[in-house]
């Protein structure tokens, strides 16, 4: 038998040398791109490709089914056996795992199971790099300097189960961070995109608005620590509410320990969250933000179970209308809270139904006093779960908004504030759009938010920072 090289082979070969109940393999083939510039210039670029096996093995005993995991990356043919073996051994000396449910059971195999993986190349950069080098020669020209990073991968996921499930998906994924300085570096701006393949990127769009934060900068106001009304835009937007739903486990809020708990083993589902009719959804089909369409699971833990690989996944609610609707579930915390199964989803969307956009919201800010713009948001952590509460920084651009102009930069801050709070006091929503979390965004890039107004943000001291 000839050895398996291709992802599919491997796959299935793992399959077969498996003994123990339960199997589940997931083989992930990735190849990147990237580009990185420094004071007006390219300094680097490269091509990776790798390769990561995990296979998930079940052996049910007397007192229940455990589970072993292990993952390798750069697994070649003649580890495969010794790699299932290991996970085997895990399985048979762990205790019998909690989350345990019979493995996910499917009809026909994925038509592209058999094909080779997705990959991407330097080409995806054949439009993008040329116009981001106009760029340099155009912020020389207006003495700011330009720094940031460009990234693509195409992941290619195969999944394949001893139950018969044979699933595949690819996964492109792009983010570009743009930073401008100005001569003297007493300034700062960002900006940041996500993106399928480069095609929709405008590099020469994104400086002309750094340049012209960077021109608001030329006045500097100092500001003291307070409650001011703020306009957050979409990527402050993702930076909170990415973390909002990391810690929305249905399991976690049952037993008491995060802002959707209730009391007696209660949650909050079903409770109104926002006076504004905000509906916090995702969308494995999402145009631009599409994502895997069933639940890969390398491990389980928080809201995710290794017994749940292949579960297809839906649009789902989280918030609807301002109302929470689901938390996330596997099937396991869906028995024990008996709220129904709702799987995470790798991306998340925020609908609030306004037609304005940033500089429109802005135009309405600041008639009544000193209103603040920010850019994004940095170092975020939590305070207390019980409420959510987030502490952080504000970085690259905070600006002074009086009688609807942009008048000058200030200070930077640091923050105390807790999204679901943020969501009851948000006075306006604008118009939705893709956008790219400044602190999660290479953890979770797939994001559309629209910028929020708060009429009392809490700057709870002043920072130093650029």
């Amino acid at each position: 038998m000839s050895k398996p090289t291709a992802p599919h082979e491997i796959v299935e070969r793992a399959l077969a040398l498996s003994r123990a109940d339960g199997c589940v393999v997931i083989a992930e083939e990735s190849s990147s791109a990237n580009l990185r510039w420094a004071g007006n210039a390219l300094t680097t670029n490269g091509v990776t490709r790798g390769r990561t096996l995990t296979v998930i093995a079940t052996v049910d005993g007397a007192r229940g089914t455990a589970s072993g995991v292990v993952s390798r990356s750069g697994v070649t043919a003649g580890e495969l056996e010794p790699l299932v073996r290991a996970a085997e051994d895990a399985a048979r000396t762990a205790g019998p795992a909690e989350d345990a449910q019979p493995l996910v059971t499917g009809g026909e195999a994925a038509t592209a199971f058999e094909e080779p993986p997705a990959e991407t190349s330097a080409e995806v950069f054949d439009a993008f790099a040329p116009a981001l080098g106009e760029c340099f020669a155009s912020a020389g020209a207006g003495s700011r300097t330009l720094y940031g990073f460009a990234y693509h991968e195409v992941v290619s996921t195969y999944l394949g189960t001893s139950t018969g499930l044979r699933l595949r998906h690819d996964q492109p994924t792009g983010t570009l961070e743009l930073n401008a300085k100005s001569a003297d570096g007493s300034a700062s701006a960002w900006a940041g995109r996500a993106t399928r393949d480069f095609a929709d990127v405008d590099p020469a769009a994104l400086d002309a608005e750094l340049a012209r934060r960077l021109a608001w900068s030329r006045r500097r106001v100092e500001l003291p620590a307070g409650r001011y009304e703020t306009l957050l835009p979409p990527t402050a937007v993702a930076d909170l509410l990415i973390y909002q739903q990391w810690t929305s486990s249905a399991r976690d809020a049952a037993e008491g320990r995060t802002v959707f708990s209730a009391p007696g083993g209660a949650t909050r589902v079903g409770e109104q969250l926002a006076a504004l009719p905000l509906t916090l959804r995702s969308d494995p089909h999402a145009p631009g933000l599409e994502c895997a369409p069933f639940t890969v699971a390398h491990a389980s833990g928080g809201a995710a179970s290794a017994f749940d690989n292949g579960l297809p996944l839906q649009v789902t609610d989280w918030v609807r209308e301002g109302r929470l609707e689901h938390l996330m579930t596997t099937r396991h915390s869906a028995q024990l809270t008996g709220l129904p199964l709702t799987p995470g989803v790798d991306n998340l969307i925020l609908d609030g139904g306004g037609e304005r956009g940033l500089e429109e919201m802005v135009a309405a800010c600041g008639h009544d006093g000193p209103a603040l713009l920010l850019t994004c948001l940095w170092y975020i952590r939590e305070v207390d779960p019980a409420t959510l509460l987030l502490t952080g920084l504000t970085r690259d651009g905070v600006y002074l908004v009086e009688g609807g102009e942009v008048t000058a930069a200030v200070n930077n801050f640091r923050f105390n504030e807790s999204p679901v709070s943020l969501l009851g006091r948000a006075t306006e929503a604008g118009r939705t759009e893709q956008t790219l979390s400044r602190e999660w965004g290479d953890y979770f890039p797939r994001t559309a938010m629209p910028p929020l107004r708060v009429p009392d943000f809490n700057m709870s001291s002043v920072s130093q920072g650029v």
